[in-house]
């Protein structure tokens, strides 16, 4: 066997786990939401579960992306151990599906399908129409390719003809001791490898070659079913205590089945041999019967496994939380990230969820911090109001590192390849985490005007204190409907509530404001003392702004505003985010963005557009509007694309689903 076909057999495997990979990818981002619907219809019934996990297996075609996912839910606290169990076993089932298709890419003459199904995925991507279902034919084209180059090489190597080879695997006894070892190898060689279609394939040739017999290839296929669950328990290292027990539920299912599957070894497989019609004694074997054989003993395996297993998951849960021990680490303090940890990237339309649970964690550590304030607001002993500043402080430390570290697991997020629905999530969440920050900041900026008031020994009057009550507990309305918005579905949600919250707010300030004047007028007290009040006022009223703001961009709204994907435009304060960033705009900038935006699709020359937005004794040119132009562009940054030149006329901003609100 010369390095050429070494190489050949090595490529067509890369080219096999990449097409796996890609047409798992593709078929994720087309069913994303719809996964996500599943999983959270999910019920407490075992069969529900197994089912769940089987379709699911075969919708994203990779039991690996499966069991990802279930430790992603469970991390997220969406899916309990129990049903996460019976999800993984129907996982096992629902993979069985990749061996019946490699073993008919070997048995059937396929290599005619390969090239019109690229061409048709290459135009699809092309035409921007459906490109994840072009990406899918893309990632079965490479599939199906690999396929026809691994039975072609390995015809090419002819194992059974190559006397050494034919020895050494020869030397091979048929025993238990030559089954544990290949166990052991096909348990290895999936572990390093990521992908047990991978290794099925080749265990394929192997057995088409000649090189290894039946009984060795389903030793093989046995170490696969266990080397496979290393994806999951890799990603599930640095997640919580249950994601982790999850992942090795995994791997004590499937050991538990090649375990007993170990003990009926022979008659079963000769059982199977007998149903698919294959003599495994023969010293000639039908190439195609081999793969079929070997795809009907992965079936039936995981099909008896899990038939037998379901009735024991309460024993595997204890099991599995008698092996893995909560950390200390585990124990939640103040402004600490509860599920997000660094390996639940590997199915990132799933990830988003866990991110915005974080979310509501957020939200929910920073309603907690202002009530701190609030009984800072009310403390007496010196002691007392130290030992809660310091919580205040530590707590707004803690969220400015929360919002660096959900902000960096978005990013991440965001630089994968993701649906249209998916990415505008993103981009919300990361508008959420910024103005939650802002709600910390606010906090802990109360903290410090409450310290103020305190070394300077002011005390407020009667009417003071109760002005600052109906302020504080406005504001502690508006976080606790917040924090209903956050954890609720949003298509159930509405804004309404919030709005009056926010206006009430306003309202509150500006009445508080001016009887702080006319008392200050009235030299009721001093000017300290009407300072440090009316900053009290203006902080509160800043938070309420910061939680309405939460909420809109939970919700998808913008208040008397323009919304294009990731830009929005608040005509009231005249200011521009994209991706949830503020971006300066000069004043023309800003009215042509907005004449572009209110008028989505309609072209305008550039002597339309001179007499819509500079003012008439005011001397430009045509040329000044293309400067601006290219300004607006890169200030929009990824959505410059959109606004378009048409060629001697003008330009017009190229229209979408979104909407004015």
């Amino acid at each position: 066997m010369n390095m050429l076909i070494v190489l050949k057999l090595l490529g067509a495997i890369a080219i096999l786990i990449f097409g796996m990979k890609m047409t798992s990818e593709a078929l994720q981002k087309m069913a994303g939401p719809q996964l996500r619907h599943l999983f959270g219809a999910m019920t407490g019934n075992r069969f529900s579960g197994v089912a769940t996990g089987a379709l699911i297996t075969v919708a994203v075609q990779s039991s690996s992306a499966t069991t990802v996912m279930t430790v992603s839910f469970v991390n997220a606290a969406l899916l309990t151990l129990t049903q996460a169990i019976s999800v993984i076993m129907g996982a096992n089932i629902g993979t069985t599906l990749t061996a019946w298709i490699l073993s008919a890419g070997f048995s059937f003459n396929i290599v005619n399908l390969v090239w019109p199904v690229l061409v048709v995925g290459i135009v699809l991507i092309q035409l921007g129409r459906h490109r994840y279902f072009g990406d899918f034919l893309i990632g079965l084209g490479f599939l199906l390719y690999a396929m026809v180059l691994l039975k072609n090489t390995g015809v090419e190597m002819d194992l059974a003809s190559k006397p050494a080879v034919v020895a050494f695997f020869s030397s091979f006894k048929t025993n238990y001791a030559t089954i544990l070892l290949f166990l052991l190898i096909g348990t290895i060689l999936t572990a390093v490898l990521q992908s047990s279609a991978a290794l099925m394939a080749i265990t394929m040739v192997l057995c088409a070659t000649g090189a290894i017999s039946i009984y060795q290839g389903i030793a093989l296929v046995m170490g696969e079913n266990i080397g496979t669950t290393s994806t999951a328990n890799l990603a599930a290292l640095n997640a919580n205590t249950q994601a982790r027990r999850t992942a090795m539920a995994h791997l004590v299912f499937n050991v538990f089945g090649v375990i007993w599957m170990l003990i009926v070894f022979f008659p079963f497989v000769r059982m199977i041999c007998g149903i698919v019609g294959l003599d495994p004694e023969a010293p000639q074997q039908d190439t195609t019967l081999l793969s079929f054989t070997l795809a009907a003993f992965h079936t039936g395996f995981n099909v008896i496994n899990t038939a037998v297993l379901i009735w024991f998951i309460p024993q595997i849960e204890k099991l599995v939380c008698k092996i893995i021990r909560p950390r200390k680490s585990d124990e939640e303090d103040e402004f600490r990230l509860q599920y997000i940890r660094g390996g639940i990237m590997k199915t990132p339309e799933i990830s988003v969820l866990q991110a915005q649970k974080e979310i509501v964690v957020y939200g929910e550590k920073t309603q907690h911090m202002f009530a701190l304030v609030r009984e800072l607001y009310a403390a007496k002993d010196e002691q007392s109001f130290s030992r809660l500043y310091d919580r205040i402080e530590k707590g707004e430390e803690g969220s400015d590192r929360m919002e660096n570290e959900i902000g960096r697991y978005l990013g991440d997020l965001g630089s994968a390849h993701l649906s249209d629905d998916t990415k505008e999530m993103v981009r919300a969440m990361l508008r959420q985490i910024g103005e939650l920050e802002s709600v910390g900041d606010s906090c802990f900026n109360l903290a410090r005007i409450l310290r103020r008031k305190r070394s300077n020994k002011i005390e407020f009057t009667e009417q003071q204190n109760k002005g600052i009550q109906e302020m504080f507990s406005l504001v502690g309305d508006a976080l606790s409907r917040m924090n209903e918005l956050l954890s609720g579905r949003k298509e159930e949600l509405d804004l309404a509530r919030s709005e009056d919250i926010e206006r009430r707010i306003n309202a509150c300030r500006n009445a508080l404001k001016q009887q702080n004047i006319d008392n200050l007028d009235d030299h009721q007290y001093g000017y300290d003392k009407g300072t440090v009040y009316a900053d009290l006022v203006g902080e509160c009223e800043k938070t309420g702004d910061y939680i309405i703001n939460v909420v809109e961009a939970r919700l998808g709204a913008v208040r008397n505003g323009i919304r294009y994907q990731g830009i929005q435009i608040d005509t009231d304060a005249k200011k521009v985010t994209v991706d949830g960033s503020d971006v300066s705009f000069t004043k023309t900038e800003y009215e042509l963005l907005k004449l572009f935006l209110e008028n989505r699709g309609k072209v305008f020359s550039r002597d339309q557009l001179l007499s819509a937005v500079w003012p008439d004794d005011v001397i430009v040119t045509p040329r000044t509007v293309d400067v601006n132009i290219t300004r607006i562009r890169k200030k929009i940054g990824p959505y410059g694309d959109a606004l378009v030149a048409k060629a001697g006329f003008g330009y017009f901003f190229r229209n979408n689903s979104e909407s004015k609100v």
